[in-house]
């Protein structure tokens, strides 16, 4: 999408819905709210929505920033002790590997 066609209230709905429907658990939207609209925040001259982008882009940032921690830390966990959770490691996993841990 070229964000550069798009009037600026356009863009600052487009910043904000994107925002919002990555807490529906979602937060690669939240990437890509960042990466498209960093420029528009960060770089480009000031314009009067440019503020409020610069905030969604942040909080998209931040939210991304603990998704990302909290399932590499529940990845890194779950690795690491699903063999001694016996049974219970075995039902919340996808797949069973076979062999010892």
């Amino acid at each position: 999408m070229n964000l550069e066609r798009l009037p600026n209230e356009e863009k600052l709905g487009l910043c904000r819905k994107y925002y919002l429907i990555g807490f529906a658990f979602l937060p690669f939207l939240w990437l890509v709210n960042v990466v498209w609209f960093f420029q528009e925040a960060f770089i480009k001259p000031a314009y009067s929505e440019q503020l409020q982008i610069k905030s969604y882009v942040k909080r998209s940032a931040l939210g991304l920033l603990v998704w990302v921690t909290v399932l590499t830390t529940w990845i890194t966990i779950f690795q690491r002790f699903r063999a001694e959770w016996g049974e219970v490691g075995d039902y919340i996993s996808f797949t069973i590997p076979l062999g010892t841990p």
